[in-house]
């Protein structure tokens, strides 16, 4: 579905492994839309949306029939799913897969396992060193950056900490000093 265009793993330039991941969820896709999908990165983001991930839209209805039960895709998959380096490069993307970890939607071990899995922890291990510039004691991403050491920088900026964080306002007005994770 994504051939001739920019992955995430050629702007990092890192390889990719063939993903029993990435086959289950294009064959959910195709099964699901029948077809009428631009690409699967659209529907990652529409399944996120119906999950509760609101950081990014893509402005369109959302066909319920189309979006898999937790059971066909689990939380853990589905942010794995749009953390792996196949995707097309659409940081933004990886915006709805930081709202849910921090809302706490994924459930740890399971994130963990099919991390190390589908070989998306150098995705995670960056997403979640934004975070914590953030909120330094949060958790959750404190949990993902113990289980996935950030060895070294992307080659490439990943995600900028302010794309996952919104700032908190002081008396209605922004200042732009205190922020807090979306989630």
């Amino acid at each position: 579905m994504n051939a001739g265009r920019e992955t995430l793993a050629a702007r990092l330039g890192v390889t990719i492994h063939v993903s029993p991941l990435r086959r289950k969820v294009d064959r959910i896709c195709l099964e699901r839309t029948q077809g009428r999908m631009a690409c699967t990165e659209d529907w990652l983001v529409d399944v996120a949306n119906s999950r509760g991930a609101r950081i990014v839209t893509r402005g369109v209805k959302i066909d319920a029939k189309a979006m898999p039960t937790s059971d066909e895709l689990t939380n853990a998959e589905l942010v794995v799913a749009i953390c792996q380096v196949q995707c097309l490069d659409r940081p933004q993307m990886l915006r709805t897969a930081a709202q849910l970890i921090s809302r706490g939607d994924v459930p740890m071990e399971e994130l963990r396992i099919t991390t190390l899995r589908e070989r998306a922890s150098v995705i995670l291990a960056e997403l979640a060193h934004q975070a914590l510039r953030v909120e330094s004691d949060n958790r959750v991403w404190g949990k993902i950056a113990e289980a996935f050491p950030r060895k070294q920088p992307p080659r490439d900026s990943l995600l900028h900490w302010t794309r996952l964080a919104e700032p908190i306002p002081v008396r209605g007005v922004s200042d732009g000093k205190r922020w807090k994770l979306v989630a």
